[in-house]
């Protein structure tokens, strides 16, 4: 079973914005090279007060850590052109069975 995974860093949402409206091939290159490690699905997140979050979805918690340390020549820049000065805070979540799922093709 999959995992999600939640990434967040303490930088500007509107510069991450405006990053990806100003190059968004930067942005695509990285989330191809995810796509690569086996990336199934990808957002970006930003609040009010100064927090950007990801939320990725990866088969497992090791094609994640293999996808970052490989791209960190591409990440890293990023994430100080956009005031990141913190390391991230990432949490590996697992599916609960519930039995109340809603949408996402429950």
């Amino acid at each position: 079973m999959s995992v999600m995974l939640t990434l967040h860093i303490k930088g500007d949402p509107a510069l991450m914005e405006k990053h990806a409206a100003a190059d968004p091939d930067s942005i695509r290159a990285i989330s191809d090279a995810a796509k690569t490690e086996g990336l199934i699905a990808h957002r970006f997140y930003g609040s009010d007060d100064g927090q950007i979050m990801v939320v990725d979805e990866w088969p497992d918690a090791e094609s994640f850590h293999r996808f970052f340390t490989a791209n960190q020549d591409r990440i890293g820049p990023l994430m100080a052109e956009v005031g990141v000065t913190e390391e991230p805070v990432l949490t590996f979540w697992r599916e609960l069975e519930t039995h109340d799922q809603v949408g996402w093709n429950a």
